[in-house]
């Protein structure tokens, strides 16, 4: 694993202007790896590893830049709980740890370098000589995988019978007569359509050009 230093110079490379936030982000996702017995997550143990992260700021960043976790290779798993906290398992031997930033953590700066006027390089400083246990709550848990959740190619994949539409993974909603839906036509959308859809203004343009 490479140490701190390595580890903000890698993120302001890959993901630009470093925060006191990314440091206690890419701090968890070390103390995570070793915890689930992860020594090498970009390397020989980059198969092994699943990370849940609990909120979508920054910490996804600090964990994939540790990790090398992604949304798109599945390894990255996201739940909107809005708490800056992490679960780290280990799919080979079934090790698991979840951490969760202290509130606590949030006043050392201010408690341990008062004389230190400017804000950021207070917790910074602060953040980076902290013990873990200053600034994370770990708890071994148990989290279990369902096959179609894991990395890799696509299990399954079927039609929604109302809007056509292919659904992977066992996302869709089998009704008892038979029916299979998408969640979307089952809960409803995070969208609604425009009065005239994108579709249309593509076919109007066709028609007019043929």
């Amino acid at each position: 694993m490479e140490s701190i230093d390595e580890l903000l110079k890698q993120y302001e490379l890959t993901h630009g202007k470093l925060c006191p936030g990314v440091l206690l982000g890419l701090r968890m996702a070390v103390l995570g790896c070793g915890l689930a017995g992860i020594e090498d997550p970009r390397g020989a143990d980059r198969n092994k590893l699943i990370v849940w992260i609990e909120i979508d700021r920054w910490l996804a960043d600090a964990v994939e830049v540790v990790t090398g976790a992604r949304l798109s290779k599945r390894t990255l798993k996201f739940l909107d709980y809005g708490k800056l906290a992490a679960t780290f398992l280990n799919v080979e031997t079934g090790e698991a740890v979840r951490i969760v930033a202290l509130e606590s953590s949030r006043r050392l700066a201010d408690q341990r370098h008062p004389e230190i006027e400017d804000k950021y390089e207070r917790q910074m400083r602060a953040y980076r000589e902290a013990a873990e246990e200053e600034l994370f709550s770990v708890t071994d848990v148990e989290v279990h995988v369902r096959e179609k959740d894991l990395p890799g190619h696509p299990r399954s994949r079927v039609i929604c019978h109302k809007c056509g539409e292919g659904v992977n993974d066992g996302r869709e909603i089998s009704l008892p007569d038979g029916i299979t839906l998408c969640r979307p036509c089952v809960y409803g959308t995070y969208y609604q359509p425009r009065q005239k859809s994108v579709n249309s203004k593509w076919h109007e343009q066709a028609a007019l050009s043929a």
